[in-house]
């Protein structure tokens, strides 16, 4: 019974983490809490990794699911697409690498990123307006060059960091789309879909070789997310715009609450635990 309500309560978190990352990002949220508490009394001080991983690995695939639900929306992003999938894709390698083999350093930035993205979401309208005032241009057209390689040195960034820690990289994708001029929620999340799929793919591989992952949990809950992924997609085109929006917001907001608990007070607690042999 209890290994039932274990599988449970993490394929439940893996389905909401699906259907949210399919709407906003930050599914890892709900994943990640749930997969270090389960698996910190058998690898204690490693607990964070193989969650991560575990997380990433389960989550990964539902990006396919809600790609295939946003297929209307990517062909009308295809330009865009081209342009952020390279930098997805060596940031994801660069920075699941830098999981493996950083394993704390990098995590006392998550909440200041975080918090940026979702302050910058929160503001986004206002600042587009500001910035891109007589701008009539489409949600596919690319903006001027010079704005052109500041989008791909910060999808390059939001890679990395994705790789080695996702969670908010939907967010993060969704402000600095925002900022380059695009107005469609709808279309923004399919992009953001491949997008992230591409970093999350590129870190599973290297999860995968480094053997940072529980294989029984990673399967149980990646059919989860699956499900939860297509369910996020393909009913997302039936909320308003503004429900969404709001909804990023909160989710951003509560997401950069959480880590900034654990980074300033969790991890006095943390100091307690014996290191793993």
């Amino acid at each position: 019974m209890e290994l039932f309500y274990l599988y449970f309560s993490l394929c439940l978190a893996a389905l909401l983490a699906g259907i949210v990352n399919a709407l906003a990002g930050g599914g890892t949220l709900l994943t990640f809490p749930a997969l270090r508490s389960a698996l910190l009394p058998d690898h204690g001080a490693l607990a964070d990794s193989f969650a991560n991983g575990t997380s990433t690995i389960a989550l990964g695939p539902a990006s396919l699911s809600s790609a295939w639900a946003y297929r209307r929306e990517i062909a009308k992003v295809k330009n865009w697409l081209a342009l952020l999938i390279v930098p997805s894709l060596l940031g994801g390698g660069v920075g699941s690498w830098l999981a493996a083999e950083y394993k704390k350093e990098f995590r006392v930035l998550v909440p200041w990123l975080i918090l940026l993205a979702a302050l910058l979401f929160t503001l986004q309208p206002f600042i587009t307006r500001w910035l891109a005032k007589g701008n009539k241009a489409a949600d596919d057209a690319l903006p001027s060059r010079g704005a052109q390689i500041a989008v791909v040195f910060a999808q390059l960034l939001i890679g990395i960091y994705g790789g080695y820690f996702g969670a908010g990289i939907g967010i993060l994708m969704l402000s600095t789309l925002g900022l380059m001029g695009m107005k469609n929620i709808h279309e923004m999340n399919a992009l953001k879909t491949i997008l992230a799929g591409s970093i999350n793919g590129m870190a599973i591989v290297v999860f995968l070789w480094k053997g940072l992952f529980e294989p029984k949990l990673a399967l149980a809950m990646m059919a989860a997310s699956i499900l939860g992924g297509y369910l996020g997609a393909r009913y997302a085109r039936q909320v308003k715009q503004q429900y969404i929006r709001w909804f990023v917001i909160a989710v951003g907001f509560s997401l950069a609450v959480y880590y900034f608990y654990q980074q300033f007070f969790s991890y006095q607690v943390e100091g307690n635990i014996a290191p793993a042999p």
